[in-house]
């Protein structure tokens, strides 16, 4: 489906950041492009339009978070108030998550 060798850079997964301009911009982007099934794909095919390039951040845990399981960090809100998207975590552990912060 896709004609080139590697995907453009992307925002992987989950959630990025964007302003308003940059918004109404990949709206019309896309429009110019055909459809691709792998969004964040799609996303960077948009951006690689507007010659944009994503910036990756370290509140973006997209590939989950390595920590011990059993570990009395994980109950501190400080452990988590750097993290803007967070992946993996069980619905339980998102609400335990939430509580905190």
């Amino acid at each position: 489906l896709y004609n080139k060798n590697i995907y453009p850079p992307y925002a992987g997964g989950g959630g990025f950041i964007m302003d308003g301009a940059l918004a109404k911009r990949l709206h019309k982007a896309s429009e110019t492009l055909e459809l691709y099934p792998i969004d964040d794909v799609f996303l960077g095919m948009c951006l690689e339009v507007l010659r944009v390039s994503p910036v990756g951040h370290e509140g973006f845990k997209t590939f989950g978070i390595v920590r011990n399981k059993n570990s009395k960090m994980n109950r501190e809100p400080c452990f988590y108030r750097s993290m803007l998207v967070v992946h993996k975590l069980l619905p339980p552990e998102l609400l335990r998550m939430w509580d905190l912060v």
